[in-house]
């Protein structure tokens, strides 16, 4: 064999022996799951995200939804994905914590499965009655229910709702003794309100707070730790006295564990810009919904807000007397 037959052989064997060189994320297109189905907050906050993410990225990020079992279908299946940074979540309270205390054969373990990457949405809960009630502002609601012990009701959601357990924590630290009246869903329980069926509402912002702008409803008190942006002038439970009255919905960005920390430090690093952005950020809060702001849209902020959380709602599964099924 000659020397520059040997040259070439020996060249292409290097080659072969060499490792290949890591393929740069992303070079194809992103996964954004939604474990819900179209057309509620967290489906759009996903498609906004979706929409900034895009471009910053400069690969297609496309949201995609897999809803069942309160979140869980969707969550497994992001749990168990190859974590590779080409499937992602948006979260929710429920697929992130409650269906690990509500559901009994949960098939996937949020705190060991999946990954945070950064909160991305508030939706508050609002203590909510008619315009023309007797209870002008919160002190007057607490003092009517105490005056007539489990005859003042409060629709929520639904049992194992985030209003069904902000009123259990709510009706605990004030020992109101109010009656929980749990309805199939948010849409029924505004029109049984309005109608004089039910004395008050624990309910999203997004659905209460036009009609309070109109005058139709008057909004009593919100469940977040701080006022919200949306509505100002409605005072939080904390500042009226009972600190353990804190319950929200909210979304947040995860991927699956061990998805490589190049990644996950990348797209934590892009979530502050594209929830600022304007398009974002009034699409959003038009609808009621209430972006994060930095530092939650940390890994370590939102990890440490979903362990806050577990216990919090942990608490309140066991003040509403729910069980596991």
């Amino acid at each position: 064999m000659s020397l520059q037959r040997r040259s070439l052989l020996a060249a292409l064997c290097l080659a072969l022996a060499r490792p290949a060189r890591a393929e740069a994320w992303p070079s194809r297109p992103i996964r954004l799951v939604i474990p819900f189905p179209p057309g509620g907050g967290i489906d759009m906050v996903s498609r906004l995200l979706a929409a900034e993410l895009t471009p910053r990225l400069g690969q297609p990020v496309v949201a995609e939804n897999r809803p069942g079992a309160g979140g869980a279908l969707g969550a497994e299946m992001v749990a168990n994905a190859r974590p590779d940074g080409y499937t992602l979540m948006m979260g929710s309270n429920g697929s992130l914590v409650g269906n690990l205390l509500t559901q009994a054969n949960l098939t996937y373990d949020p705190f060991r499965q999946l990954q945070p990457i950064g909160l991305c949405a508030l939706l508050p809960l609002v203590l909510v009655v008619r315009a023309d009630s007797p209870a002008r502002d919160l002190q007057d609601f607490i003092a009517r229910a105490k005056a007539r012990p489990g005859r003042i009701a409060c629709g929520t959601a639904g049992i194992g709702s985030s209003n069904h357990l902000a009123l259990a924590l709510f009706d605990a630290a004030a020992g109101a003794g109010i009656t929980h009246v749990p309805y199939r869903g948010s849409g029924p329980m505004m029109p049984d309100l309005l109608a004089g069926n039910v004395e008050s509402l624990m309910d999203q912002i997004s659905s209460s707070l036009p009609l309070a702008r109109e005058g139709k409803v008057r909004l009593l008190a919100i469940t977040t730790e701080a006022r919200s942006s949306l509505a100002p002038e409605v005072p939080t439970l904390v500042e009226s006295g009972y600190a353990g009255a804190v319950m929200s919905s909210y979304n947040g960005l995860c991927a699956p564990a061990g998805t490589p920390e190049s990644v996950i430090r990348h797209l934590s690093g892009l979530l502050p810009d594209c929830l600022a952005a304007p398009t974002m950020r009034e699409r959003a809060e038009g609808a009621g919904i209430e972006l994060a702001r930095p530092p939650a849209a940390t890994p370590a902020q939102f990890a440490a807000f979903l362990r806050q959380d577990l216990e919090r709602t942990r608490r309140a599964v066991q003040l509403a007397g729910i069980r596991s099924e």
